[in-house]
């Protein structure tokens, strides 16, 4: 491999229009509570993602410089309880210690007159993010797919190997009635989120319902794992380097992340024109029978009612998109990747409407074969 193809390409940007931070009031609030925070500061954006604000923060002195990660909520009306940087900070305090791809957290601020919303800083860490091409760093690895679809699958399947009795990350919450929680919680987003009628929602909340299974198991559960939700070693596709945004981690029912990462994975329900991560379909990636029978045989868990799950998560991506468009609809954002959003939430609600039949299909044909 060449040297240019072994250095790592950029991460950060020039902060976005709109999203720009109050580096005097930060200067004042980190020179107070941060050990080393006296230098001078400088910023860049992460810009991936369409939900919480992550920044690149670099303190500089005359013996060097520090670089922090600062994650903040979306500019402007947020919904309750969402984008909560508070509870992420205090999550990932219980969690790193015991799951090392968790990032350490730095520092904790809770005094919205800083910079009009809590935030916190936390370790940064150094990889790359596979979003919706194949990394150039990995141009020149041609297994490269296959390690990055088993390293996803293998840091799911340690993520809930972990014992959170043991651990005493039980305390973190109170996992019973966790899957009939996740419905009624996110038919309540849609509810608040929905702009324009949308045919199939009703049918898939209340199918959801009607169908809700006991919890296959209760365990760490990230909810929001996917696959540009890892950082990987530039130099080694199937190393973990990290694994990011805890904010919506509880105590349940694993198969409930599973369900959602097979939605990213697979991207049935996305338009052509908004494919959002490499995956199945993908040269070289798992297929949705690889992932499935290597997170079987990795966590010995019983996937036979795993459709229920994948109509979960697609209908859980569903409402998360809505929100977004909603919030640009609003005209509380004018991030122009926002527009097509709608559009979007309503096709994954179809596809959502599209599993449900098939999963009923399912289950007639097997009862007839009985």
């Amino acid at each position: 491999m060449t040297a240019e193809k072994m250095s790592m390409a950029p991460d950060t940007a020039q902060v976005r229009r709109g999203e720009e931070l109050n580096l005097g009031a930060l200067q004042v609030y980190l020179n107070a509570h941060l050990p080393g925070g006296q230098g001078e500061l400088s910023l860049e954006q992460f810009p991936g993602g369409h939900s919480n604000l992550t920044y690149l923060l670099r303190v500089g002195s005359e013996t060097g410089s520090s670089e922090y990660v600062l994650r903040r909520a979306p500019m402007g009306p947020v919904a309750p309880k969402a984008h909560d940087m508070v509870r992420e900070y205090h999550l990932l305090e219980r969690i790193h210690p015991v799951f090392p791809p968790a990032p350490r957290p730095v520092l904790l601020c809770e005094d919205p007159a800083v910079l009009g919303t809590p935030f916190f800083l936390m370790e940064r860490r150094r990889g790359v993010v596979a979003r919706v091409a194949l990394p150039p760093e990995y141009a020149d690895l041609p297994d490269a797919p296959r390690q990055m679809s088993g390293a996803l699958v293998d840091t799911l399947a340690e993520l809930h190997a972990i014992d959170i009795g043991a651990t005493g990350l039980s305390a973190l919450g109170k996992p019973q009635g966790f899957n009939r929680r996740q419905v009624e919680g996110w038919a309540g987003r849609w509810t608040r989120a929905e702009t324009d009628p949308t045919p199939d929602a009703p049918g898939v909340m209340a199918w959801l319902l009607a169908n809700v299974p006991e919890e296959s198991a209760h365990t760490l559960v990230h909810n929001d794992y996917k696959l540009d939700n890892l950082m990987l070693d530039a130099h080694d596709p199937g190393k973990v380097v990290a694994l990011l945004d805890w904010e919506m981690t509880a105590i349940g029912d694993p198969l409930v992340d599973l369900g959602l990462t097979l939605c990213y994975w697979t991207q049935r329900g996305f338009p052509a024109s908004r494919q959002i991560s490499v995956g199945e379909g993908y040269p070289g990636f798992f297929s949705r029978e690889e992932f499935l029978e290597r997170y079987a045989r990795q966590s010995g868990r019983d996937l036979s009612n795993i459709g229920w799950y994948e109509v979960l998560g697609v209908f859980k991506l569903a409402v998360i998109v809505q929100q977004i468009y909603a919030r640009f609809r609003a005209g509380q954002t004018n991030d122009p990747r926002f527009a097509p959003l709608g559009d979007q939430a309503q096709a994954l609600m179809q596809e959502a409407a599209r599993q449900i039949g098939a999963v009923q299909i399912g289950a007639l044909q097997k009862g007839a074969g009985a």
